[in-house]
C-alpha cells in the first residue's frame, strides 16, 4: 500500500467527470487499499479516486465515529464503486463540511438528510441501501467529485471567493514557514 498526493484546488483535475469502473479487480483493490492509507494518514473521513488524480469512479468512507476503550477509532471502511442516487428525501439539513482537497476550509451545505443508493462493493458485488446522517452527507460530497464538483460549488459565490481567499493566505503562509 501507498500513500499518494491528495490532488487541492485549483487543480483542474477536479472538475473532470470520472468514468465508470468496467470491472473490479486486484488492480482496482489495489487503488482501494491505497485511498484508504490515504484517507486515514491525511486524516479525513472519504476520498474519491479523481482525489488522487484517478478518474475512475471510486470513493471510500470511513466515519470512525466509534472508539475503542484506549480511544483509538474503529475502522469501518466502506467501499463504493460507480455509486449512483436512486433518490432522495425532501429535507435537507445542514452539515459543516471539508475537504481534503480544499485544505482546512470549512463551510455549511445543505443536503438531503437521507438517500436511497446503489453501488458496487470491494468485491464487485452489487449493494443497495437506505443511508442516513453522517454517511449520506459524505457519500454525497464524494459522489459530487465523481461529477467534477467540490463542496465549495454549493457555496454562494462570495463565500466561496470568500473561502478560496482565506486559503490562498494560509499557503502563503505556509509557504514563508517552509523558507
Amino acid at each position: 500500500m501507498a500513500i499518494l498526493p491528495i490532488v487541492e484546488v485549483p487543480d483542474p483535475r477536479l472538475r473532470q467527470i470520472s468514468k465508470p469502473v468496467d470491472q473490479v479487480d486486484d488492480d482496482l483493490r489495489r487503488l482501494i487499499d491505497d485511498m484508504f492509507e490515504t484517507m486515514y494518514a491525511a486524516p479525513g473521513i472519504g476520498l474519491a479516486a479523481i482525489q488522487v488524480g484517478v478518474p475512475k469512479r471510486v470513493l471510500v468512507i470511513d466515519l470512525q465515529e466509534q472508539e475503542t476503550e484506549e480511544g483509538e477509532p474503529v475502522r469501518d471502511p466502506r467501499v463504493f464503486v460507480n455509486p449512483e442516487i436512486l433518490s432522495t428525501s425532501d429535507h435537507d439539513v445542514p452539515y459543516n463540511e471539508g475537504c481534503l482537497s480544499v485544505p482546512e476550509m470549512y463551510a455549511e451545505v445543505d443536503r438531503p438528510d437521507r438517500i436511497r443508493a446503489r453501488w458496487l462493493d470491494r468485491d464487485g458485488t452489487q449493494r443497495e441501501e437506505e443511508i442516513t446522517g453522517l454517511l449520506a452527507v459524505c457519500l454525497q460530497h464524494e459522489m459530487d467529485h465523481l461529477n467534477g464538483i467540490l463542496f465549495i460549488d454549493h457555496l454562494s459565490r462570495l463565500k466561496r471567493e470568500m473561502l478560496l481567499k482565506k486559503l490562498a493566505k494560509l499557503r502563503r503562509e505556509q509557504g514563508k514557514k517552509a523558507a
